[in-house]
């Protein structure tokens, strides 16, 4: 048996394109770059935002750090002032001039537990290495082993994270 088709099997046939269809094809080509000429601006647009953004963010974190002490300075100028104004008194008696420094204190130890500062004081209490760094063992009769007899320098505590540890004297065993 003969082929009777003229063409060979690895030609295709010849495509008739209309004109209509090459303009159809061309319109469609022109919307299609412009669309994503449009995709591509917004995809910059939206680029350039994230930027800009990023740097508010990093310049808005760096003014964070700068000032996040300026509340707890604030609140600690008064305990300045009247440690200036104590220095500053000539002809105090030792009664008011610790009268003076133990109501600073008193002010200075508000402002820190305001701010999340707690003193670790244990005497009494079991020694706990978490929080206590003990210093020395002494002879404490009537207290049992590895109980805090002495507190060398308090410890700190700030917003249940230890800042420092107390400094403490032991019971050691009899």
């Amino acid at each position: 048996m003969q082929n009777s088709d003229s063409q060979s099997p690895n030609q295709a046939p010849e495509a008739e394109v209309s004109a209509d269809q090459v303009a159809a094809l061309k319109t469609r080509l022109a919307e299609l770059e412009a669309s994503n000429n449009e995709l591509r601006e917004t995809v910059l647009r939206e680029k350039a935002e994230l930027e800009n953004q990023r740097r508010r963010l990093h310049r808005d974190l760096e003014q964070a750090r700068r000032f996040a002490n300026e509340k707890l300075l604030n609140d600690l100028l008064p305990v300045y002032d009247g440690l200036e104004r104590g220095l500053s008194v000539e002809s105090a008696d030792i009664a008011a001039m610790r009268e003076g420094l133990n109501l600073t204190l008193k002010e200075l130890l508000r402002i820190a537990s305001n701010n999340g500062l707690v003193q670790v004081d244990p005497v009494d209490q079991p020694l706990d290495p978490e929080r206590h760094h003990a210093v020395s063992m002494v002879e404490a009769p009537g207290k049992a082993p590895g109980t805090v007899v002495t507190v060398l320098q308090k410890g700190y505590v700030l917003n249940e994270r230890l800042l420092r540890p107390a400094l403490v004297a032991v019971a050691k065993d009899d």
